[in-house]
């Protein structure tokens, strides 16, 4: 099992491929795999059967997984993508931002 640097809800902005530069949220993370699924990125058709009587079938369009590594999370403070370094504050691991001017913390 590996883990993965963003969590669901983070905004993120990816960092290469087809939609380099593309900003969203993220909606599910899948560490088993080391994938994720962002709002309104990496969008593919996808060919869908009616499974009930009376259902329509036809082409949908679906968020895809992209790999964890391909997006960079998006610091709330100062609005940059960057990488995280972690703190302990009161007992808690806090996630924060690495930017030498910033060190914005995430919830």
């Amino acid at each position: 099992m590996s883990k993965v640097h963003v969590k669901t809800g983070d905004q993120v902005v990816v960092i290469n491929g087809k939609d380099r530069g593309a900003r969203g949220k993220v909606m599910a993370v899948s560490p088993a795999e080391g994938k994720v699924i962002v709002e309104k990125v990496n969008v593919v058709k996808k060919h869908v059967k009616p499974r009930k009587m009376g259902e329509a079938g036809g082409i949908i369009e679906a968020e895809a997984a992209l790999y964890a590594c391909k997006v960079q999370l998006l610091c709330p403070k100062c609005g940059r993508p960057t990488r995280i370094g972690h703190v302990i504050e009161n007992g808690k691991k806090m996630r924060v931002c690495k930017k030498s001017d910033c060190g914005a913390k995430f919830e």
